[in-house]
């Protein structure tokens, strides 16, 4: 009988580190590893980082991330890519660069501008850069509500703006956009996703969920997303089994206590 060799589904995390462990690299290894991915992980910058805010970012040499990239396109190679963190309009250019050489197409983008604390993670002349040269190549982009009012240049705070917001943002080159519904001033947190190739809107509903432990939510559910992609599912069905899981984890992580502040999540509540 002859032995059929098994394969991973292959999930790469281009981001930066937390050393509190409930976002970033950590979070998107965690989340792509608890919905039966193997994760891999390009580092872009390393924070001083906890519960109650970010007290220092180092970000790795352009050169060196270019070196990571190669290292896992090359031999490794990906089903699906999530971007997270990217500190500066060089390593964004670069990574953009890199993605292009090695054909890789099955992008999330979660544009990180702002942590959970409020401290600031892009510098404010990398906006331009990521919508010139991010934005264009991915199949998905995720901002929150204060990001795409960033990029937007212009306030969305209501329900009745996001779906407007949406369109327009995809008018920025990207397939698809979801723009997550956490921060909506009224009582639930709907996600709204605009599907570029069919102009339709599908909606997620929300129940917001009483909790501190909010730390990585969007990092979470990005890479949950690239990971339902990477199996294979359509962007509605891999949207809507990512919003479950990043319910789940927020629920089931709700009464834990780690740190003095903003707490992560529970990432594993599937295993324990």
């Amino acid at each position: 009988m002859e032995h059929k060799e098994k394969t991973y589904r292959r999930v790469l995390t281009i981001a930066g580190s937390d050393s509190g462990g409930g976002a970033g690299i950590q979070a998107d290894l965690k989340t792509i590893s608890a919905n039966g991915c193997y994760g891999m992980s390009v580092i872009t910058a390393l924070t001083a980082q906890n519960t109650i805010g970010v007290t220092g970012i180092h970000a790795v040499p352009v050169n060196f991330v270019v070196a990571q990239m190669e290292a896992v396109l090359s031999d490794i190679g990906v089903d699906a890519v999530k971007i997270g963190m990217l500190f500066s309009p060089e390593l964004i250019r670069t990574v953009a660069d890199q993605l292009k050489k090695f054909t890789v197409t099955r992008i999330v983008l979660d544009p990180v501008m702002v942590a959970q604390s409020g401290d600031k993670l892009l510098q404010d002349e990398a906006i331009a850069a990521l919508k010139q040269y991010l934005i264009p190549l991915a199949e998905l982009i995720t901002p929150n509500l204060p990001e795409a009012s960033v990029l937007l240049g212009r306030e969305i705070t209501t329900a009745e703006t996001i779906e407007a917001a949406a369109i327009e943002l995809a008018g920025l080159g990207c397939g698809n956009v979801l723009i997550k519904g956490g921060h909506l001033e009224s009582g639930d947190s709907d996600d709204c996703l605009y599907l570029g190739a069919d102009r339709r809107i599908v909606t997620f509903p929300g129940v917001r969920i009483p909790t501190n432990n909010n730390h990585g939510t969007g990092c979470t559910l990005s890479s949950a997303i690239a990971s339902f992609i990477a199996k294979g599912e359509t962007m509605v069905t891999a949207v809507g089994l990512a919003k479950e899981y990043i319910t789940g984890a927020i629920r089931a992580g709700a009464d834990y206590r780690i740190g003095h502040g903003h707490g992560p999540v529970h990432h594993f509540y599937r295993f324990f």
